[in-house]
């Protein structure tokens, strides 16, 4: 394969230890849909991303995207390609930002692992700096900001009621489950001590707040899984991606992970290390602005969401540290890694000191 070739701008030849058989692929994707041979098809993957992975489909002028978990041992439940593609399936018809899912392969036949195939959305991500491209003015920062609390109000807008999506979530318990649940991954992913994380721990499972409603929630929500289009000076979000962790639950723990991903640019200097992105160029909004926004546009009470930023804290740790620790047992080559263990302590001593902020 030509690594220069990739007819999708950020994408890249297949890593190291993460390439997918194409002629297997080939042959699977003739069985889903006979009308073309697949002949000419060529694999490239999204570099971005850091649990499961996200390849590139092209045969001629058609496109699509695959999704796999991430090779190595996996930890138990995560992962699920078969939830999330039936999940999208169900929601894709009430929020069109969800891109459609074809097919499903679920007997790990194929790759070793299940996998499934969905449509190939045209859009940028925006993560730590603007596509070259793309002017650098206030008013796109004020516009991204805009359209991250607006996509995130109309997903929560969803009846969840709805008999096609009512069985994606049990909603009784949700925050308490979650919490005992990220609590559970971090003890069987931990690999270092950390003097803070009992604290913390004990504080998130004794300071729970009533949640006041509950709604479809994305669950990763942030400004990297939001796919962007910009022409004539306007934004438009084209669809949101990464949808594993997605359930009903709590709307405020949508909106704390968005903005545990958010770093203001005053904000302390290893934040701004470890947490590196965009968000702190001038125009975009502030922590404080998007729960304003949020507040405005959704109703909704947001007087708890301090808990709620914890709590996001503790998850991003405890997502790095299960990375870093497949990192640690030689399950991943990928150096992106090597530092997460520095991230994962910064966030909980962050998480810890806001918690005793809060009382």
């Amino acid at each position: 394969m030509d690594k220069l070739s990739s007819p999708v701008p950020g994408t890249i030849a297949m890593r190291p230890g993460e390439e997918l058989d194409v002629q297997r692929i080939r042959n699977w994707l003739i069985q889903q849909d006979g009308k073309q041979s697949y002949a000419h098809l060529q694999i490239y993957q999204f570099p971005s991303g850091a649990s499961n992975l996200t390849y590139l489909l092209q045969n001629d002028d058609w496109f699509a995207v695959l999704r796999r978990p991430p090779f190595g041992p996996l930890p138990p439940k995560a992962h699920d390609m078969v939830r999330e593609f039936e999940f999208l399936h169900a929601l894709h018809p009430h929020f069109p930002l969800a891109p459609q899912p074809y097919w499903l392969e679920h007997s790990g036949e194929v790759l070793g692992v299940p996998f499934y195939v969905m449509e190939f959305r045209k859009g940028v991500t925006i993560d730590r700096k603007f596509p070259v491209d793309w002017p650098t003015h206030e008013e796109i920062g004020q516009q991204l900001s805009k359209s991250l609390v607006d996509a995130l109000v109309d997903l929560h807008s969803i009846d969840a009621s709805d008999e096609s999506l009512a069985h994606f979530g049990h909603p009784q318990g949700f925050l308490e489950r979650q919490v005992k649940g990220w609590i559970e991954r971090y003890e069987r992913a931990k690999t270092d001590d950390y003097s803070d994380a009992s604290t913390l721990m004990d504080w998130l499972s004794h300071s729970l707040p009533a949640s006041e409603s509950f709604t479809m929630i994305h669950n990763d929500y942030k400004l990297n899984n939001l796919l962007v289009s910009y022409n004539d000076g306007l934004i438009r979000v084209t669809g949101i991606v990464d949808w594993e962790m997605a359930t009903i639950g709590d709307p405020l723990l949508d909106l704390a992970v968005a903005l545990s991903y958010w770093v203001d640019a005053d904000d302390p200097i290893e934040m701004q290390q470890w947490l590196p992105t965009v968000t702190t160029q001038k125009g975009f909004f502030s922590r404080q602005q998007l729960i304003e926004a949020y507040a405005k546009k959704s109703g909704r009470n947001v007087a708890n969401l301090p808990y709620y930023q914890i709590f996001a804290y503790f998850k991003l740790a405890v997502i790095l540290q299960q990375i870093y620790a497949r990192y640690k047992k030689g399950a991943t080559r990928d150096e992106r890694f090597r530092s997460f263990g520095a991230a994962v302590a910064f966030l909980i001593q962050h998480a810890a000191h806001l918690a005793k902020q809060a009382g």
